[in-house]
């Protein structure tokens, strides 16, 4: 198999495996209901999500150091697979939960592991090639799961979607496709570490600008269906959902014009006016500007703040690529679930319009917190150890 070949196969699995993750999103408000629920209950299924991804990159970021990146990888697509399959068999509350504590522990072997393993398929000096593949078919897959579970909704209601058959296939071919890849870490070079994740000087602010967008991500993921489900739109819930993960790789082309530092400062300056438009869909009804806020929210998180941050964060690694990584993703995941429980439950105790309100200060805050803090790669290379 080419080399072209071989980063095609990995990006498919990253993009099955990642599809997964959303799959249920459509259905959050109608899990919660079936089983007597409100928006906090379906909340905390959802980060459960945090349960599976945050220990794992803790105390496993380096697991594929030791093991090897195709073992890994194929791991992490069992835990899609299963999880899936569980949906498919016991379609409730509290298997949403198990279901999305198991995609947390697949996707963050995956998560810690491709970036290097890509790179390693791509061969020598083509680093922001590998990362621009990995971010592309994340971020397209964060999406396409929801937008696949719409099209079966509008065509049959059903808690067990059509497109839970087809994600089974896609991840059946993706654990076939990631067999077929050659292992690049050898046993003799093997680091016998499950080591804790490593922050390389100048990474602090990348992690933070990353839990601030995926806090965005994660707010619009899990509670805008219930706002949509309220007004009758269940069905389209999943395409906002689509459009929040992954439209931003149509902006990743205009990301990859600028320095890695430079995109990501740009994306963190547009949040909170993208978010701000969403907001104003949500308040006033208008499913335009909420549609419209998900794709500009999408393309500062995933276009220009996750790209920047990843790039800028493997730039700085050195050697520590996967530990570095895992780092990355600690801040990620942290933001994507956390604070989304905290505002369902100011959602179920102050009302909607008021946790939409507190959120948007506590976002314009952070962002003007962190912006100062984004400095060029060149400032702190020469500090990183190597």
């Amino acid at each position: 198999m080419s080399t072209r070949g071989r980063m095609a196969t990995l990006s498919l699995a990253l993009c099955a495996l990642t599809s997964a993750v959303n799959l249920q999103a459509p259905l959050y408000a109608d899990y919660a209901q079936a089983g007597g629920f409100g928006a906090t209950a379906s909340t905390l299924a959802f980060a459960a999500y945090a349960l599976g991804v945050i220990p794992v990159l803790f105390y496993f970021g380096g697991l594929s150091d030791a093991l090897g990146r195709r073992k890994v990888l194929m791991l992490a697509l069992v835990c899609s697979f299963l999880a899936t399959a569980l949906m498919l068999w016991h379609p409730q509350w509290i298997s949403l939960a198990f279901a999305r504590w198991m995609l947390g522990v697949g996707t963050a072997l995956a998560t810690a592991t491709a970036p290097a393993y890509m790179s390693e398929l791509a061969l020598a000096g083509a680093v922001p090639r590998a990362t621009n593949w990995v971010t592309l078919s994340t971020a397209l897959g964060f999406g396409l799961g929801a937008a696949m579970t719409s099209v079966s909704l509008w065509w049959h209601w059903s808690l067990r979607p059509t497109s839970f058959w087809v994600q089974l296939g896609m991840s059946f071919v993706a654990l076939v496709g990631v067999a077929s890849l050659p292992e690049t870490v050898s046993k003799r070079g093997a680091a016998r570490r499950f080591g804790w994740p490593s922050f390389p000087n100048g990474s602090g602010a990348y992690g933070a600008a990353i839990f601030l967008s995926w806090a965005t991500v994660g707010w619009v993921i899990a509670l805008l269906p219930f706002a949509m489900r309220a007004e009758g739109l269940s069905q389209v819930s999943g395409w906002v959902v689509f459009g929040v993960c992954s439209c931003g790789v149509l902006f990743q082309p205009f990301a990859r014009r600028l320095a890695p530092e430079a995109a990501a400062r740009r994306g963190l300056l547009f949040l909170p006016l993208a978010f701000a438009l969403l907001a104003y869909g949500v308040t006033q009804a208008s499913w335009w500007a909420v549609m419209l806020g998900a794709v500009s929210i999408s393309g500062v998180s995933y276009g220009f703040v996750y790209l920047g941050g990843l790039s800028s964060v493997v730039a700085l690694a050195g050697r520590q690529t996967t530990r570095a990584t895992a780092g990355f993703f600690v801040c990620a995941y942290v933001g994507f679930s956390v604070p989304v429980v905290v505002i369902a439950l100011l959602v179920d105790r102050l009302g909607r319009d008021h946790a939409v309100v507190g959120f948007g200060i506590l976002l314009c805050l952070g962002v003007a917190a962190v912006y100062p803090r984004l400095r060029p790669i060149s400032n702190w290379a020469a500090k990183t150890p190597r």
